[in-house]
């Protein structure tokens, strides 16, 4: 089944003309519980792999936390996010890939207290990819492995919350708060970012944006994808919540704890607080170098 975020209640462009030099599109992918297989998108389900190269391990020393390791060594990464290049069209590949991965190790790294990712960009017509097999890693928290689950990809548009430029925020901040008393549509929760899981657009802060720098040419890095926590949280939910989930009567948070969870939270990962992993990358050199981020310590 499709997943359809609802229209906006108002016309941000129309109320708002300043932020519409900023709007970029997303595409939120919607992870929904299910069984895909290796040669599908998804998240946390199987991937493919190529016999010739190693299944990746992670060597770095781990911090001790709640989340570390039960010994030193290489710990086997574990599959997060398989995209083929068909089903996400707005996003822009290498033009030697159309397929992107990303595994990650499933312990908190000091870089943000959360798993560190890994990303692969590979062409799905190499004679030697083949379902992987992956090794386990041995006692990682269930938060960190995520449940095999489908994908709905769905274009959006976004407006930055965070990334709104000062000057911006302070010139509109008057009429954003008029807008809410008059309407309770917030900019900030209902109008700007788009929440969930997702490709392109503005990553979901939940503090001040911390945007990498490439170390090899020191361009501002571009957001390529979130992966994060819930689909929406107490207040977003008003517009972020698909119409295809939403209750007959009642709100999302009448339906029973588990019924509720799944659309909320399908993958079944907690990064931090109810946080997100943010990877971005250089399109401006050839090799296209990635950095993450996060907001979850």
């Amino acid at each position: 089944m499709a997943r359809t975020t609802p229209p906006r209640p108002l016309d941000v462009e129309t109320l708002f003309p300043e932020v519409a030099d900023y709007r970029k599109t997303a595409v939120r992918l919607h992870p929904r519980p299910g069984n895909p297989s290796a040669r599908e998108s998804s998240l946390g389900g199987p991937v493919l792999w190529p016999l010739s190269e190693p299944w990746p391990h992670c060597e770095d020393d781990h911090p001790r936390t709640a989340f570390s390791p039960p010994a030193q060594g290489p710990i086997p990464l574990v599959p997060v996010l398989q995209l083929f290049a068909s089903d996400v069209p707005d996003l822009a590949f290498p033009s030697t890939a159309d397929l992107l991965q990303v595994l990650w190790c499933p312990f908190d790294h000091e870089d943000g207290y959360v798993p560190r990712p890994e990303m692969y960009w590979r062409h799905s017509s190499l004679s030697d990819l083949r379902p992987a097999d992956p090794p386990c890693p041995t006692g990682p928290d269930n938060s960190y492995l995520p449940n095999p689950c489908v994908l709905h990809p769905e274009p959006v548009a976004d407006y930055p919350n965070w990334d709104l430029p000062d000057e911006v925020a302070d010139a509109l901040e008057a009429r954003f708060e008029q807008l809410e008393e008059e309407t309770g549509w917030s900019y900030w929760y209902h109008l700007s970012v788009s929440d969930g899981v997702k490709v392109g657009g503005y990553p979901t802060w939940t503090q001040e944006p911390n945007w990498p720098t490439c170390p090899a040419c020191s361009v501002r890095m571009e957001h390529l994808l979130t992966i994060n926590s819930s689909e929406f949280d107490g207040e977003s939910w008003r517009t972020w919540l698909p119409i295809e989930d939403t209750p007959a009567t009642g709100t999302i948070w009448d339906l029973p704890y588990g019924q509720r969870t799944e659309i909320q939270c399908p993958p079944g990962l907690m990064l931090g607080d109810m946080g997100g992993i943010y990877l971005f990358e250089c399109t401006s050199c050839p090799d296209r170098p990635f950095a993450y981020r996060s907001d979850c310590s």
